[in-house]
């Protein structure tokens, strides 16, 4: 395979503020070939998820930042093509952290395998992957949802909110969720089974989320911050959990956003209320990975988990959707189709 062509996505400069498609390149290599204990994969999908905005920075951060002329980084669905482990066969379907390429090579024991019997296999970069095991690890570890408590989740259609809010349905706690768009608050209702969910858009937006919560709010699962976390901090009741799973809202700024300083009243708020705000990654919790996908499957197996997936063709495409990825425009769980 070695003399074979590679299509790959490098950071080609580093990004000020919101990513430019200047900000990538797209190259052409040979296919590694694979020494002993690897395996050579073709990519069928690639996961584009917004902790690698972060990534594109050089500085320090809980995963390293992808260098100039690198490969971006990023989960892969892929078919061996080729194997030097045996734990994997040709023909077999795994995921892995290939990046933005058309084929990879990986030692064999980094690769997990994806049973395309248990459901489609773009699902292992969503929600039978890292962003479910988020959702279900930072929810019940941190959120502790108990029965009739109310649960605000941020960016409620997306990969992790999505998964979060069901999840919380089914532990008996009311869900709302919180979204871009009516069209978004409408498939998170009647599709996910949130209690209600509300355009964070909207004019009376403070109002609409407050009429929603009327006994306050006793788990809020942060993945956007903003004006999002400042209207929801004024209705957290005491002893409230709020795990902080990603901030996208501030993933492009380069300053600090005008107006008061509102660290104080925050502060205040932590103190007399006795809140606790806990930022996670999912590897914190890397033991619980097999429980949660053995109950995320389960649930979807028995209709009380749905998801849904915004598949866009052609790895060429990767930096513009991802681009529109971090301005909410994706619908679901964002998966670039690099091959059939």
């Amino acid at each position: 395979m070695s003399n074979k062509i590679n299509r790959k996505i490098v950071l080609a400069k580093r990004p000020v503020g919101k990513p430019q498609i200047e900000n990538f390149h797209l190259e052409e290599s040979q296919i590694q070939t694979p020494k002993e204990g690897q395996v050579l994969c073709k990519t069928i999908f690639l996961s584009l998820d917004p902790y690698m905005r972060g990534r594109m920075n050089a500085g320090k951060s809980y995963a390293p930042p992808v260098e100039i002329d690198e490969v971006m980084g990023g989960g892969t669905v892929g078919q061996v093509i080729e194997s030097k482990y045996s734990g994997f066969s040709v023909g077999d379907f795994v995921f892995g952290y290939g990046g933005w390429q058309e084929f990879w090579t990986l030692q064999g024991k980094e690769l997990k395998k994806v049973d395309p019997q248990l459901a489609p296999i773009s699902t292992a970069t969503g929600v039978l992957g890292m962003p479910g095991v988020t959702a279900y690890t930072g929810l019940l570890n941190i959120g502790q949802p108990k029965v009739g408590e109310t649960v605000v989740v941020a960016a409620a259609s997306g990969a992790v909110g999505s998964v979060v809010g069901q999840i919380a349905r089914i532990k008996g706690a009311r869900a709302v969720g919180i979204a871009g768009s009516e069209e978004k608050c409408k498939y998170v209702k009647e599709e996910l089974g949130f209690d209600s969910c509300i355009n964070h858009n909207i004019p009376d937006f403070a109002e609409a989320l407050k009429a929603n919560c009327s006994e306050g709010i006793d788990v809020y699962f942060e993945n956007v911050g903003g004006k999002v976390f400042e209207t929801v901090s004024p209705l957290l009741n005491d002893f409230a959990r709020i795990p902080v799973c990603g901030i996208i809202s501030a993933y492009n700024a380069t300053e600090l956003p005008p107006g008061p300083n509102l660290t104080p009243l925050l502060m205040r708020d932590i103190l007399v209320k006795r809140l606790t705000f806990r930022g996670f990654i999912v590897w914190d919790f890397a033991a619980q990975e097999k429980e949660a996908l053995s109950e995320l499957a389960k649930w979807i197996k028995e209709g009380k988990m749905n998801y849904r997936e915004d598949i866009v063709d052609g790895l060429e495409n990767a930096p513009e959707a991802f681009i529109g990825l971090l301005e909410g425009k994706n619908f679901g769980k964002l998966v670039i189709r690099v091959s059939s």
